[in-house]
């Protein structure tokens, strides 16, 4: 939607009722660069004029973003308009100032407010999505499909359906969020599936089992007794009947044999 024609109620006022602004405006204008009073001119032509920077702030407050956030940038956007209109051009300084403000605005949203950063086009997407979306279910009395977004903007379903997938990108959910009812106390990151190392472990388990029929039945124990009953080697060599060094000795030997099977695998 373009933005002068959908800003008909702040032309008029503007129109009828800012004819100080617009003297502010041509007399600021007037004066040479350098002459001494520019600079309260400026000032006092920017004051006048901000109603309306205010008023097109007003238009996108709702979206997600602070209302005052909104305001500023509309404000950096009539400072941009201000410097840059010429009056000798004949153009009507409102015609000149709100799409000026507007794509200040719009910038702002495209550029800051976006959880995750996607291509610029994909953010232009998405604006361009949403303004036509609002314009055809005025027209057309009900939510628009994709392909009358598509046949609107002149793009291909495909083009509207990953412009409506970025979108996802605009906002994320919060971990903390409450999932179900409010009495439950479950979270959304509670939720959610974690990494399971089990399936590692059981891999793990596995290759350690099949390595482990290169050894004798007393290394086998002895290996069991150490790594999976977590007992000392004195403890085994009580258990065993041998004595401590020769625990020692056979558990070096059985860990070489399984280093030696484990690397050919």
């Amino acid at each position: 939607m373009n933005a002068v024609s959908g800003d008909t109620e702040a032309l008029t006022a503007y129109r009828e009722a800012g004819h100080d602004a617009v003297r502010l405006l041509v007399a600021f204008k007037a004066l040479p660069e350098r002459h001494p009073s520019r600079a309260a001119l400026r000032d006092r032509a920017i004051t006048a004029w901000t109603p309306l920077a205010r008023h097109l702030a007003n238009r996108y407050h709702g979206r997600g973003e602070p209302l005052d956030d909104l305001v500023q940038t509309a404000m950096v956007g009539l400072i941009k308009a201000v410097d840059r209109f010429d009056p000798e051009r004949g153009t009507d300084f409102t015609g000149f100032a709100i799409p000026t403000i507007v794509g200040e605005i719009r910038r702002h949203f495209r550029d800051r407010t976006w959880d995750v950063r996607v291509p610029r086009r994909l953010q232009e997407l998405r604006i361009a999505i949403s303004d036509a979306n609002s314009t055809l279910a005025h027209r057309l009395g009900r939510s628009p499909t994709v392909a009358d977004i598509a046949a609107h903007l002149e793009l291909t379903e495909e083009e509207v359906l990953e412009g409506l997938e970025g979108a996802r990108a605009y906002k994320s959910a919060s971990l903390s969020a409450p999932v179900g009812s409010e009495d439950s106390g479950t979270t959304l990151g509670e939720s959610m599936g974690g990494e399971d190392h089990g399936f590692e472990l059981a891999d793990v388990r596995m290759t350690i089992g099949a390595a482990l029929e290169v050894l004798t039945a007393r290394e086998r124990r002895i290996v069991m007794l150490r790594f999976y009953g977590n007992q000392t080697q004195t403890e085994i060599a009580e258990q065993v009947g041998i004595s401590q060094m020769h625990v020692s000795r056979l558990l070096a030997k059985a860990l070489g044999k399984l280093r030696d099977r484990l690397a050919e695998e």
